[in-house]
């Protein structure tokens, strides 16, 4: 018996284009699973720094990708939390030094490759809605849907400054603007899975719009409306 491909769509897009809010609303509204093949990334640079793992030695960065076990589960309030090694480890997790470790360890060819099946594990019926950069470009590039979220740099700083903010972390809006145009550059330049669109994504600009609209516009590529 030929067994049924999941229908997925796929969410890429730079850091604070609005990626993680956009796809679990959508996964929400779809009634599909979710893979923030960010948070996995950010989870081995986190099980890498509780090991003190050099973050350019490779082939021990392959190691604690396939040492590291990683959970998704919602809390009581129906937010999202992330379990690395039994630990709850989502206030790490999204950090700016978990950020900055992600994008650094994502430049490595092993460790892509060692993520490659756990990410496309996530595609089960009914369908899957995925966020990160090479989404449909890489990991599924026979996705049926996909979509690419830009929002300007300035926005995207913006929007970070206030999560942290009502998180008490203490930030700049400058320091917060360098660091997103760092990784923006790390992300595009890196050499394998660069951060790029795929040809047949739709481009949706986020700048200005509230979560809603980018909501519906994000269905209409997957109703074909």
């Amino acid at each position: 018996m030929t067994s049924i491909l999941a229908p997925v769509l796929t969410i890429d897009g730079p850091s604070g284009s609005g990626k993680g809010t956009i796809s679990r609303i959508v996964a929400a509204r779809l009634g599909w699973h979710y893979l923030d093949s960010g948070a996995l990334y950010r989870a081995i640079g986190i099980a890498a720094g509780w090991s003190d793992v050099d973050l350019s030695d490779a082939s021990a960065l392959v190691r604690c990708t396939f040492d590291t076990d990683i959970g998704f589960r919602d809390d009581a309030a129906g937010e999202p939390r992330v379990i690395v090694n039994g630990v709850d480890a989502t206030d790490e997790l999204r950090t700016e030094t978990a950020g900055a470790a992600a994008s650094a360890i994502a430049a490595i060819p092993e460790v892509r490759t060692a993520l490659k099946d756990r990410q496309r594990a996530f595609r089960q019926l009914p369908g899957l809605v995925a966020d990160g950069r090479d989404m449909g470009t890489v990991i599924f590039p026979d996705a049926a849907h996909k979509v690419f979220l830009t929002a300007s740099a300035d926005e995207r700083a913006q929007r970070r400054y206030k999560q942290l903010k009502d998180k008490g972390v203490s930030v700049t809006m400058d320091g917060l603007l360098r660091e997103i145009l760092a990784r923006d550059a790390r992300d595009a330049n890196r050499a394998v899975a660069p951060l790029r669109p795929a040809l047949e994504a739709v481009h949706i600009d986020t700048t200005g719009l509230s979560i809603e609209t980018v909501v519906a516009r994000v269905l209409g590529v997957v109703s074909g409306t």
